[in-house]
């Protein structure tokens, strides 16, 4: 059996591997499995099936592709928290709290002052953090208009707040 044949012969197999351990579809990693069956194919002894050999290799070269997207992804965290604790800590001062309270006051009274539909929209999406499908549950509408008022209220906020934007 030539090389392309034994690629043919497993491709499906080797792909479904690599998608159940990684869920993703990786040619890269299928690649790396050709390459390793390539590279060992002198050190394969015939204790099992010729196709339980390349399996393993597919599931060895899944989960190391695993543990080394895990070791960035908590690199990644590593570095975002050194980052976060070298910012300096900004103390509130009483005219930054003044600003925030004066700033606080000016949204409720905009958000007050909006028709009852749009005001409600806000409230539920944007102050609760419901769902459009929750919140058009709630209100008993479509979701299309929830949507629609969220935008058009959330257009009268810009207006009336663009001095704070």
């Amino acid at each position: 059996m030539n090389f392309k044949e034994l690629i043919k012969s497993n491709q499906n197999n080797v792909r479904s591997i690599i998608r159940l351990i990684t869920k993703e579809t990786n040619e890269d990693l299928e690649q790396e499995v050709y390459v390793k069956v390539w590279k060992n194919a002198g050190k394969y002894t015939e204790q099992g099936a010729f196709k339980s050999w390349i399996n393993t290799i597919a599931k060895n070269v899944s989960k190391d592709y695993l543990k080394s997207k895990q070791k960035r992804n908590q690199d990644c965290l590593t570095n975002d928290e050194e980052i976060i604790n070298t910012v300096k800590d900004k103390k509130s001062t009483p005219e930054l709290r003044l600003i925030v309270n004066d700033r606080q006051k000016r949204i409720t009274q905009a958000i007050n002052s909006l028709k009852p539909k749009f005001k409600e929209v806000i409230m539920l999406c944007e102050i609760y953090g419901y769902s459009y499908e929750d919140a058009a549950f709630k209100l008993k509408c479509p979701t299309g208009t929830i949507k629609s008022r969220l935008y058009n209220a959330k257009k009268e906020l810009a207006v009336m707040l663009k001095d704070l934007m």
